[in-house]
């Protein structure tokens, strides 16, 4: 038995998570725009793929984008013309993920367009994959030592 089901909301939560009044839920809900919920009336609950539909949502109609062409982008359509430049003044919430000393990335989610889930994805990724170049890099590295050991003995014409 799985005993880590994925969350669950009643409406009034939803609306709360997502910063939408629930008549706005319902109505994306009618129009399409948001999947429906499990179940109906009072006893509908909305799950994280509805959060991250509303939270898309939020973020295009606050760009201006129609809610006609938010449906066509939610059914594949090429994304909006690219976001616009970080104005003088404007404000950011970026994430810094330390890789290691020296390694730091740098993450935009809003401006990358990335859910929740998609940064915990990416970053356990980005994880992965240093650890796996730390795992190749224990002999690399001592080869490329050997190598810039050779070649500064060459410039300074020692044999």
């Amino acid at each position: 038995m799985n005993t880590e089901a994925s969350p669950s909301y009643p409406l009034a939560e939803l609306a709360v998570l997502a910063d939408l009044p629930p008549r706005t839920v319902r109505y994306y809900v009618q129009i399409g725009l948001v999947d429906r919920p499990e179940g109906e009336t009072r006893a509908a609950r909305y799950g994280t793929r509805h959060l991250e539909q509303l939270l898309q949502i939020r973020k295009w109609t606050a760009a201006g984008v129609s809610l006609e062409r938010i449906r066509e982008l939610l059914h594949g359509a090429p994304p909006p013309v690219p976001p616009r430049a970080c104005a003088i003044g404007s404000v950011s919430v970026c994430s810094h993920l330390t890789v290691a000393e020296g390694v730091e990335v740098v993450i935009d989610a809003q401006r990358a367009g990335l859910s929740p889930e998609a940064v915990r994805q990416f970053i356990q990724g980005v994880m992965a994959a240093f650890e796996a170049v730390q795992g190749q890099g224990g002999a690399a590295s001592q080869g490329a030592a050997a190598h810039n050991t050779d070649k500064n003995d060459r410039q300074a014409g020692e044999p």
